[in-house]
Parts: C-alpha cells; sequence; structure tokens
C-alpha cells in the first residue's frame, strides 16, 4: 500500500470511530479529515491550537483509532507528503497571465484556479476501489435513487438522464410535489441510494439517507467534508471540494465525480449496456432528435 493509501486508511478509521469519540475528540478529529495536508507538517501544539483544542486531545484521538500517539498518528501524512504530486509551474505563470488581462482578469484567473484546484482535490481524495465497490453495487441493485436538493437537484437529474441511455429503474429525487422519504417509501436492501448535500447540509437529504439506512437500502453519499453527516452514514462516501471565490458553491467537482461514477458502472456492466446505449441514440436519430447523424 502507498504512502497516500496509508494515510487515507488513516481517516477512514477516524470515520469509524467517529461516534465513539468525545465531543472535543470530534473536534480533533473533524480538523483532521477536513485539512490532511496539515497533519504531516504540523507539531500537535500547532495542530490543537488550529483545531481550538488541547493538545492532549490529538494524543487521546490518535491512541483510539490505534496509534501510541500523535508522532504515530503523523507518520502516513508526512510519507505522503514527501512523495506527493509535483508542482505545476505553467499553470501557475498561466493564471498569473490572465490576472493581468483586464479589469476581470483577477476574477477570471480565481474561478479557473478554483474549478481545477476542486477537481484535483476530489480526485486525490478518491479512493478507486471504493469507487468501483459502489458502482458494482449500483450495476447490482433494482433501483437506483439519486437526491439532491437545490442545485443539486439539477446534478442529480443530470446523473439520472445520462444513466438512462443505457439502463432503467434510475429515478431522480424528491419528484415534482413529493418529498424525499416519500419516493423511498417502498425502496429495501435490493435498492442504492445515491445522496449528496453541502454545507450548510439539508434536512431532508440527512433524514432521506437516516431513513434509507433504516430500510437497508446502499447509501453511497457526495458530501464537502469526512465529517458530513450523510458521509459517516454511507456504505460508500465521497468527498467533493466545493470551494469557489463566488458566494455560491461550485458543482463542477460533484458533476465529474458523478460523471467518473457512472463511467465505471458502464465499466462494471454487462456487454448489453452497449447494445442498449447504440439503440437508444439510433432511436433518436430515426426519430429526426439529432439535427446532424453523426456517429
Amino acid at each position: 500500500m502507498n504512502d497516500t493509501n496509508v494515510s487515507i486508511s488513516v481517516l477512514e478509521r477516524l470515520t469509524e470511530e467517529w461516534d465513539a469519540l468525545t465531543p472535543e475528540a470530534q473536534k480533533a478529529a473533524r480538523y483532521v479529515l477536513e485539512n490532511p495536508n496539515d497533519v504531516g507538517v504540523s507539531t500537535v501544539r500547532e495542530i490543537a491550537e488550529a483545531a481550538n483544542v488541547k493538545p492532549n486531545t490529538f494524543v487521546r484521538m490518535a491512541r483510539q483509532v490505534g496509534f501510541e500517539g500523535y508522532e504515530d498518528f503523523r507518520a502516513p501524512f508526512r510519507e505522503a507528503i514527501r512523495s506527493g504530486a509535483a508542482s505545476f509551474p505553467d499553470r501557475a505563470r498561466w493564471l498569473q497571465d490572465i490576472r493581468k488581462s483586464g479589469d476581470l482578469g483577477g476574477l477570471y484567473a480565481e474561478m479557473v484556479e478554483g474549478a481545477i484546484r476542486n477537481v484535483e482535490d476530489t480526485f486525490a481524495g478518491i479512493d478507486s476501489q471504493a469507487l468501483n465497490a459502489a458502482a458494482e453495487a449500483i450495476w447490482a441493485s433494482r433501483q437506483v435513487f439519486t437526491l439532491g436538493v437545490g442545485v443539486n437537484n439539477a446534478n442529480a437529474r443530470n446523473f439520472t438522464y445520462l444513466a438512462s441511455t443505457g439502463m432503467t429503474q434510475f429515478h431522480a429525487i424528491p419528484r415534482p410535489g413529493s418529498t424525499p422519504v416519500d419516493d423511498l417509501a417502498w425502496a429495501d436492501e435490493r435498492d442504492v441510494l445515491i445522496a449528496m448535500t453541502y454545507r450548510p447540509y439539508r434536512s431532508e437529504v440527512i433524514e432521506a439517507v437516516r431513513i434509507a439506512r433504516e430500510q437497508g437500502l446502499t447509501i453511497i453519499s457526495l458530501s464537502d467534508s469526512p465529517a458530513s453527516p450523510i458521509i459517516r452514514a454511507a456504505d460508500y462516501g465521497f468527498v467533493a471540494a466545493v470551494d469557489t471565490p463566488q458566494f455560491f458553491p461550485s458543482s463542477v467537482s460533484t458533476i465529474a465525480l458523478l460523471e467518473t461514477l457512472l463511467s465505471f458502472v458502464i465499466a462494471a456492466a454487462s456487454d448489453e449496456i452497449v447494445e442498449r446505449v447504440k439503440k437508444f441514440h439510433h432511436r433518436r436519430r430515426q426519430l429526426g432528435i439529432y439535427a446532424e447523424d453523426s456517429d
């Protein structure tokens, strides 16, 4: 297992032990989960000050997840930094040039840099094996419910629309005039719920995930923190970076992650899905839906 995977496994152990941690230890764990790069470069006093807890809290937290102390806990994160990715000097120069290009150059550069960083940060933290396991659960399921409210309702519907070109029994919820828990009324252990919410977390999504777990569904969650309530309740949880210079959360990494998940589903699927997609688009051409008949 490489150093990055080792540090990811430590984060997974923190989420698994979350409910057993004291409130102060949860504050420490939340800081680690949301700022893993700080762990490798910070002393116990420095990171405790950043997390607004006492140093002993970090020591106790480290011991609870199987380490002798904070230094042992920090070691995998230090190794991950030593073997980290290369810098991007050409990209940096390009962004600097954009900032000089006019009155809106700075804003444009910030938006571009934020979008690129969000995608990089998201996929740097994704375990491809977990993504593949989630995809196989989707393919093996009876029905898939994709839940998002607000802007994430559009993201859920986009994912469902793309999936429907080759697969059936995908449902974007909440349906018009309904509520998420009503849409899940007859779902059970044969089904999958894909849920997404980002801070401030939407209560109806949290409640739907809770109900889905009680009913035995497999839960795949997308959120902005490993400490998110829907990530901690998920069978497969994936953290998407959504920071932006503007007032709204970015959907770029969410869409990229959903598209990647769907590509994994197709890779896990039978050969039948290829024929379904071809038939779907052939039918559209026959009906004149496409302006140009191109392959």
